[in-house]
């Protein structure tokens, strides 16, 4: 007997999209670089598990599924893996596959990887997310998008990377074809798992310094498992600040789900999150 969850992951399978996606770099250029800096090829691999690994990133990319019937809302999608490597199936593209049953057009960015800083692990990912952002809205009449619902989703390293990016839109630290970008500023976030909000991810109970909530951060939906071993307390004091300020924001903490359950298949509730976001989209309007 199928699963609920299984069920869903089916029918958002086979949704149609409405055109081939499209493919865009964030710099033709090419994206800046320490000198000396070298990488080996590109390349994504499927292991035992079945969890396809992108991994040696140094040209970013941001790639465009729309939806058969669009609303004119899109999420940059940011797969998770450490800053090390990107989950670009379950943490990416099939998370377009289900928003594009919701009429919301779904963007992958493959941002630089693995880290180039250990100590700021984000900061070339950070530039390309701000760089992704600011391009989706510069092509959002082109693309068929509202300027004005365009979001952001993550997971672990990459729902980091969805909070920072929120947190800190416009702190751009790259001048690169600057008439090409728009703001920076996603309309709203959605965090699964993040990693790296807190001091230790495995038990601390303090936000890191740059975790600065202010009245203008866009509004929230924190998706969390209580037995992950990145701790939830990041997504709990966040939601804080975030009630502090009034600031529309939904919080999720599943009993059981661990770490990396992105759109995997399983009978927790926690792998019924998407449909929590779902709803969540459509509370906010981000679905008309």
């Amino acid at each position: 007997m199928r699963t609920l969850t299984s069920l869903l992951a089916l029918s958002f399978a086979v949704a149609a999209q409405a055109a081939e996606p499209i493919t865009l770099k964030l710099w033709p250029n090419g994206a800046a670089e320490k000198p000396g800096f070298k990488i080996d090829a590109e390349q994504t691999v499927k292991g035992k598990d079945e969890i396809a690994r992108t991994s040696n990133v140094s040209d970013p990319s941001i790639t465009v599924y729309k939806p058969e019937k669009p609303n004119g809302t899109a999420v940059l999608i940011c797969p998770g893996g450490g800053y090390g490597i990107l989950a670009i199936e379950h943490e990416g593209t099939q998370v377009s596959d289900y928003l594009n049953t919701l009429g919301v057009t779904g963007i992958v960015l493959k941002y630089r990887v693995p880290r180039r800083d250990n100590e700021h692990p984000e900061a070339a990912p950070l530039q390309d997310a701000q760089r992704a952002i600011g391009l989706i809205r510069h092509h959002a009449a082109e693309w068929g998008l509202k300027p004005d619902r365009i979001g952001i989703l993550g997971f672990s390293a990459g729902g980091n990377l969805c909070v920072v990016t929120s947190l800190h839109p416009n702190e751009r630290t790259y001048t690169e074809d600057p008439a090409l970008d728009g703001d920076a500023k996603p309309n709203f976030m959605i965090p699964v798992y993040p990693a790296y909000l807190v001091k230790n991810d495995k038990s601390d109970l303090t936000l890191k310094p740059d975790m600065v909530v202010t009245k203008d951060a866009p509004p929230a939906c924190f998706v969390h498992a209580d037995n992950d071993k990145i701790s939830a307390a990041g997504d709990a004091l966040l939601y804080l600040e975030y009630k502090k300020l009034g600031i529309p924001a939904e919080l999720h903490i599943y009993a059981k789900g661990g770490h990396g359950f992105g759109m995997k298949k399983g009978d927790n509730p926690a792998n019924t999150w998407f449909v929590r976001v779902g709803e969540w989209l459509k509370s906010m309007g981000y679905l008309d």
